[in-house]
């Protein structure tokens, strides 16, 4: 049975790199309220807690091509939590907002490059930021000592972060060669995809998928990425923008110009093509791979002499050799695809820092850093006597005035936490 050429074509308004900007949702108010009710002398407090916020999550999703919707519109906010009210009514959790991405996205830190994320397959899923917490209503600050609590937490602000975000293409098969070498014409001709061809070089300027059906049941992938010169990896050309697509390809296929008059020979064009993929991964060199001549209907065998190094010829206008390639590449994709994954998981753990620190400014001030630090004085109302003396208790027990004494600081040096600065007053 032939192989068949089936659906795809060019992905239109290609984008393969874009910024993103995530904000989780606010988390609701906490109330303050105290029970009322006829012949209830002693209601005591009844206020509720507010909903938490949304929180944003990355999920790699097959039906997405490209981060095109992320260019012009780069900002993600989730919804946020409602604030809590009397006779114990909890405020409802903000939802969260799935944000979908193509499979192969690799998330980086904006500022430092890091890798955060991979979400190569269709349903990985990560957290990119996580809602704000919900405030405590009054109800829960009932204690023995504190039997008319009159002061609630605020619910926690989210903040904006941002990412980088880089699509590596998840194709079986990459078609590798010089501008002009004909992998425009040869995956039109294997598939519905129908890229700009001319005879002029850099004709691709974006990636164009593929899909080729061998038999009744294998299909595979294949990408036209534009064409490698000499240089590449060092940013010459335009195929060092598309090189990180060539990563996740399970076969090269080094397409190999018979006719080339100006350029290269064919044995010149691989061992460019090899020393530019070797120098930007060297892995890629030991990726399965067929070298193919291309335009084999333009010069005979005898013409090629010892310059041509192929496993096979072919002519996408005569169809010469396309079957016979068809065949060898569904056997190594196949092959390929019951190997052994390469990669174990997608995410790289970041633990959030525990604990509190100290540093100081440059105006002499000090900074006390630690979440939950901080959130003891964010979420709480500093106005109010009550929720002051419960902020300085919790900040005592999260070990801060031992970390201060024991950082230096100074009867009357001013301390900061978060927005909240205050002179630091010894214990007498």
């Amino acid at each position: 049975m032939s192989p068949t050429a089936v659906e795809l074509g060019a992905v239109s308004n290609f984008v393969d790199e874009c910024n993103l900007c995530v904000r989780g949702g606010d988390g609701g108010a906490g109330c303050v309220s105290f029970r009322r009710e006829a012949h209830v002398p002693l209601g005591g407090p009844d206020g509720g807690d507010g909903g938490d916020g949304g929180s944003v999550w990355l999920e790699a999703d097959r039906n997405v091509a490209s981060l095109l919707a992320f260019r012009d519109h780069p900002h993600r906010i989730a919804e946020s939590g409602t604030h809590g009210k009397g006779a114990k009514r909890h405020g409802k959790r903000g939802a969260d907002l799935v944000v979908k991405v193509p499979e192969g996205t690799v998330v980086h830190d904006h500022d430092s490059g890091e890798v955060l994320v991979d979400l190569a397959t269709h349903g990985d899923r990560w957290l990119a930021i996580p809602g704000g917490r919900g405030g405590r209503g009054n109800a829960r600050f009932l204690s023995n000592k504190r039997r008319a609590p009159a002061f609630a937490e605020q619910g926690e602000t989210s903040e904006d972060r941002w990412y980088r975000l880089e699509l590596k293409l998840m194709a079986d098969v990459a078609l590798v060669g010089f501008p002009s070498a004909g992998k425009s014409t040869l995956i039109s001709v294997i598939s519905r995809a129908k890229p700009k061809i001319a005879d002029y070089p850099f004709t691709t300027l974006e990636p164009n998928l593929g899909v080729v059906r061998v038999g009744e049941d294998n299909e595979f992938v294949v990408a036209d990425l534009p064409g490698l010169v000499e240089g590449a990896s060092d940013g010459h050309g335009l195929g060092h923008r598309f090189l990180r697509h060539i990563e996740r390809a399970r076969v090269l296929v080094y397409l190999l110009d018979l006719a080339s008059v100006d350029g290269p020979s064919p044995a010149g064009q691989l061992e460019v093509l090899r020393t530019e993929l070797g120098t930007y991964r060297p892995e890629l060199l030991d990726r399965p791979s067929v070298i193919v001549g291309s335009k084999a209907d333009v010069l005979t065998p005898q013409d090629w002499g010892d310059q041509a190094p192929v496993e096979l010829a072919i002519s996408s206008v005569t169809g010469e050799g396309v079957q016979d390639l068809l065949w060898r590449l569904a056997a190594l994709v196949t092959a390929a695809r019951d190997a052994p994954p390469e990669r174990d998981g997608f995410v790289i753990h970041r633990p959030e820092p525990t604990g509190v620190a100290i540093t100081r400014d440059d105006d002499g001030s000090w900074r006390v850093i630690g979440r939950e630090a901080e959130r003891s004085v964010a979420l709480s109302d500093l106005t109010d006597v009550g929720a002051l003396d419960y902020a300085q208790h919790r900040l005592k027990k999260l070990g801060v005035d031992k970390a201060l004494r024991k950082a230096g600081v100074r009867h009357g040096d001013e301390v900061r936490i978060g927005a909240f600065a205050f002179e630091y007053e010894e214990d007498m």
